[in-house]
């Protein structure tokens, strides 16, 4: 089989791999559609800490099973032909998140993509636990879900309620899921971004107001738009300490500060803000099932534009120069979506 592999920073290439055999309790997909994500992006640039080189990117994915692997010739959740997305991640069940009960933030994770082998290939074996279908919804879609879910992980950690406020800073993928995540509970949007172009997106995804201003000036905005009290939730998906410090300082008394990106300085905040509002500020890492549920439950009310969402669709031999377009104008890329087949 074809697959793409990130050698080292900005230089991939295709490579010829042994198709790979189920084992018990797991089945192939012939891999159908990957989304590129910031991580890859972030993998190709040479940023990715927890990327170690060669590697197959790709964790957005969605597939057909062709082969079962011995247990599962009568499991329905194994059926030939069946199209799916694949939950990415994996937990050890011995760590103080499993003991928890959050396996999405697991000590030993490894996404595909990340900490090991991704999906942009032609072929995947994966457990079938791990597989996720809805009827209705096609092979693009599907593989549209899991970076919306981080949206919705973050939305659900804030615990966005209806006819709250909610700003989101920066309006990729995982904004826009932010953005659909706490409009599907009722709240009202405010979208936060320098790129117009990615505002333009967050409206048709359901945001009631937008600003690309920045300092005093989108103080003011976020004041006007708040009547002076601020978002009840400030969710930052940019990965910018700019936009971090932006959140605790707007955010309202008493309010919610959810931080998604990872920023590429030290935040340098001022804790009065913190301390004299009574803040909660709260990680977000990856999603739970639930959250995927979440997603497939909104995707079914029509109301998400998923074609909004993709800039360009591009075959797998494209897909090297597709991430190589991407670095050279962030802007101008919402999401990529590799088409294997």
């Amino acid at each position: 089989m074809r697959a793409l592999r990130i050698d080292a920073p900005r230089a991939t290439g295709l490579c010829d791999l042994p198709v790979p055999a189920p084992g018990p309790g797991e089945v192939l997909l012939r891999v159908a559609r990957v989304g590129f994500c910031g991580s890859d992006l972030n993998t190709f640039r040479g940023a990715n800490a927890l990327v170690a080189y060669p590697r197959i990117p790709g964790h957005e994915v969605s597939g057909t099973v062709v082969a079962v692997g011995a247990g599962l010739e009568d499991d329905r959740d194994a059926a030939l032909g069946r199209r799916a997305l694949v939950l990415p991640y994996t937990a050890c069940g011995a760590c103080p998140s499993c003991r928890a009960g959050r396996p999405n933030c697991c000590r030993d994770n490894r996404t595909l993509g990340v900490q090991r082998d991704g999906a942009l290939a032609e072929y995947l074996v994966v457990p079938v636990a791990k597989l996720i279908s809805a009827p209705g919804l096609d092979l693009d879609a599907l593989a549209l879900v899991e970076p919306l879910t981080i949206g919705f992980h973050a939305v659900a950690r804030g615990r966005v309620l209806a006819g709250e406020t909610v700003a989101v800073f920066g309006c990729g993928v995982v904004g826009l899921g932010a953005i659909a995540g706490a409009v599907a509970r009722g709240a009202r949007v405010i979208a936060v971004d320098l790129d117009r172009r990615k505002l333009a997106i967050a409206r048709a995804v359901g945001a009631l107001e937008a600003t690309a201003a920045t300092g005093a000036a989108l103080a003011d905005d976020i004041a006007g738009l708040t009547g002076g009290d601020g978002p009840a939730v400030c969710i930052e998906a940019a990965g910018h300490a700019d936009a971090f410090r932006a959140c605790i300082e707007l955010a309202s008394f008493a309010g919610r500060v959810v931080a998604i990106g990872y920023a590429k300085a030290p935040l340098g905040y001022e804790s009065r803000h913190v301390i004299l509002k009574e803040l909660d500020v709260l990680g977000s890492r990856n999603a739970t099932r639930g959250d995927f549920d979440a997603v497939l439950a909104h995707l079914a009310t029509g109301r998400l534009p998923l074609d909004a969402l993709i800039s360009r669709r591009v075959g797998l031999d494209e897909a090297g120069a597709a991430l190589a377009a991407w670095d050279a104008d962030p802007g101008a890329v919402t999401k990529i979506l590799v088409d294997v087949g």
